[in-house]
């Protein structure tokens, strides 16, 4: 069989054997092909694992992750009646990631058509390597739908808040305002920028190929990012009518400027701080900073004759004067040490008391020299001048009150009268204060939460009785023949002073201009006051004196916030003589209003008292300005049946007007 097998093999062709050396090559080249490929593969994975893995992990995130932001939402400012005076709107925001545009020029475009942008600086910035650029700033909504329809890549919308002040300019320079960014610049919204400001809080946002989120991280959104809320001592319906009476006695008097303090004398709490002209929050940029500023708590003024009340609380604790001593005023004009002191008239023999009244610069003189520099300054300085009030707000002065060491004999004289030293407004309300709470000094509140720390204690600087004597004084001034007799209310007992001051001139040699600060100051009731009243205008013209200009506003202020507070008495008081004509005959041929009024239209208020007028325009959220005298309504405007002013109308000055008279005294006439 082998021998066979052999003859057989070598009878076989050549060529057949060459076929089947080749198909052996064949097979062990595509074996080896093929063990190559795999080796390729398995070390392509490897370079692709362990090498460029964390890179390329990185890059599909990219694709599919991104991290996003929230911003929260910034704490509120209330009144201390709940009133909002400041929150925030939700708005959105657009921004870019530049690593994930890939066109740049052309999503520059895209966006320069939709939200009105630069087009050429947008693109330089999208070209960056940047991991976040903003685009614009809180657009509006159709904006923000357009760019969701768009759906750039790399574009995204997050929620911002833009602050609004829905009460305007209501107490605008006390609450200050914030920047784009939301920081408080100035004002309470810069105080306490820390306390209200929101939070920041990241979250990672799972997006499908279409872009579409799939899933949230939950931190960030578990995290409390809101700004805490402050509460001020304000009150918006006494803020609302002390700004209403000062603009009109701001225009009516053509000053540069005015102020107006509201003080609750049982809690210091500040219920009104009022500016003229009026700072609307919302809009900052349209004011320039003198407007902004905060003008009673920065500008120093020599309050002139609103000083002399603590001049004779001084001589009184130092037992040199008494109600009824007698001064010679000499005929109003008195030269001394070469300088000469004047009175508005000339009086020769005032008492004490009557040199208040009158309001006589030459007796108050006298006193502060009988008095001396040392005594005057020290009483000046535990009242509060010289230093700042406490209230915390930003840039406060201090005000300007010289060592005595540095006093001469005719400065002593001027400050006894209110020239010579610079106050600020809140410190005359922090002194009358003081006055007013019969001797012992009590903080000024602004803030009701978060509450003051490190409150300082009570301290007697004057005695009860003399705090007594002064205010009977002050009751003078406004009830017998004094130079406040204009503040006067039927029915309710007033103290008060007014003031007249020069302004300095600034310039070097040039002394006192012809520029006039006048104000008055009202403390309600005059026997243990209430409240605290206080107006400043700033060079008022024509007339100038403070009982003419801030007397009368003074009273405004009063009578509404009395209403305001049911503490306003019903008319007893004759009418006015002087009221017109006509509105005798609208009282006689106009029916009584009934209770409430009608709903849509507004009611008939002639023959009510001005505190029932008050409250039934107060449910309406309506603060009238008044004209005239007395303590009765004679004529009204809407007249009844009309519309209730609403919107815009409803927050100009002359929107609702009662004029006021008296009734009974046109019925013995």
């Amino acid at each position: 069989m082998a021998v066979t097998r052999s003859r057989i093999e070598r009878k076989r062709p050549k060529e057949a054997r060459s076929k089947t050396d080749l198909g052996k090559l064949k097979l062990v080249g595509v074996a080896f092909v093929f063990a190559l490929i795999w080796v390729t593969l398995w070390g392509r994975a490897a370079y692709v694992q362990l090498y460029l893995g964390p890179k390329l992990a990185v890059a599909a995130g990219k694709q599919n992750l991104a991290t996003e932001f929230e911003l929260g939402e910034r704490g509120r400012i209330y009144a201390s009646n709940n009133a909002i005076l400041a929150t925030s709107v939700e708005s959105k925001s657009v921004y870019a990631s530049p690593v994930e545009i890939q066109n740049p020029a052309q999503t520059a475009q895209t966006l320069a058509q939709i939200l009105g942008v630069q087009r050429r600086s947008l693109e330089r910035e999208l070209a960056s390597s940047k991991g976040f650029v903003w685009v614009k700033r809180q657009v509006e909504d159709r904006e923000a739908e357009a760019l969701l329809k768009a759906n750039i890549p790399g574009i995204h919308l997050t929620s911002e808040y833009r602050r609004m002040y829905p009460n305007r300019g209501l107490a605008g320079q006390v609450l200050g305002f914030v920047d784009v960014d939301g920081k408080g610049l100035e004002g309470i919204e810069g105080l306490f920028d820390e306390r209200m400001a929101g939070g920041r809080a990241k979250f990672v946002v799972q997006r499908d190929a279409s872009g579409r989120r799939l899933y949230l991280d939950a931190q960030g959104k578990e995290m409390n990012i809101r700004g805490q809320d402050v509460r001020l001592t304000i009150d918006t319906v006494v803020q609302d009518a002390a700004e209403q009476a000062l603009s009109d006695v701001v225009n009516r008097y053509n000053g540069r400027s005015g102020m107006a303090i509201v003080v609750r004398v049982s809690d210091g709490d500040i219920l009104a701080l009022a500016h003229y002209p009026f700072f609307n929050s919302n809009i900052p940029g349209d004011y320039k900073p003198a407007v902004r500023r905060d003008r009673a708590a920065l500008d120093i003024f020599e309050p002139g004759s609103t000083m002399k009340p603590f001049t004779f609380i001084a001589a009184l604790e130092q037992k040199v004067i008494d109600p009824n001593k007698i001064f010679d005023c000499e005929n109003g004009k008195w030269n001394l040490r070469g300088k000469t002191i004047r009175d508005t008239h000339p009086y020769r023999w005032l008492s004490a008391n009557r040199v208040l009244r009158y309001s006589s610069n030459i007796g108050t003189a006298k006193i502060g020299l009988s008095l001396g520099a040392q005594p005057l300054y020290g009483y000046l300085r535990k009242l509060g001048f010289g230093e700042r009030t406490g209230l915390s707000l930003p840039s406060e002065s201090p005000g300007m009150l010289r060592q005595p060491k540095d006093w001469t004999e005719f400065d002593l004289a001027a400050i006894s009268f209110g020239q010579g030293i610079g106050v600020t407004g809140l410190q005359m309300a922090k002194g009358y204060l003081t006055l007013a709470n019969k001797g012992v000094t009590k903080p000024l509140r602004l803030v009701l939460d978060p509450p003051q720390e490190d409150t300082p204690e009570p301290a007697r600087v004057f005695s009860e009785q003399t705090a007594n004597t002064v205010l009977s004084m002050m009751r003078e001034v406004v009830e017998e023949d004094g130079t406040g007799k204009v503040a006067r209310i039927p029915g309710v007992p007033m103290a008060g002073k007014t003031g007249t001051a020069q302004k300095f001139s600034g310039m070097a040699g040039k002394g006192y201009g012809t520029g006039i600060v006048a104000s008055f100051v009202g403390l309600v009731p005059a026997d243990k006051p209430e409240y605290l009243f206080f107006v400043a205008v700033d060079e008022p013209t024509p007339v100038s004196f403070g009982g003419v200009v801030a007397a009368p506003a003074v009273r405004d202020i009063a009578i509404k916030t009395l209403s305001y507070f049911g503490q306003l008495p019903e008319a007893k008081g004759p009418p006015d003589p002087a009221a017109p004509e006509h509105t005798m005959m609208a009282k006689a041929t106009r029916p009584p209003m009934a209770e409430g009024g009608s709903g849509g239209t507004v009611p008939n208020l002639v023959g009510l008292s001005v505190r029932r007028a008050l409250e039934v325009l107060g449910k309406h959220g309506i603060v009238p300005s008044l004209k005239g005298n007395g303590m009765e309504i004679t004529n009204q405007k809407p007249i009844p049946g009309e519309p209730w002013p609403e919107g815009a109308d409803a927050g100009k000055a002359d929107a609702f007007i009662l004029w006021l008279g008296h009734a009974d005294k046109e019925k013995k006439q």
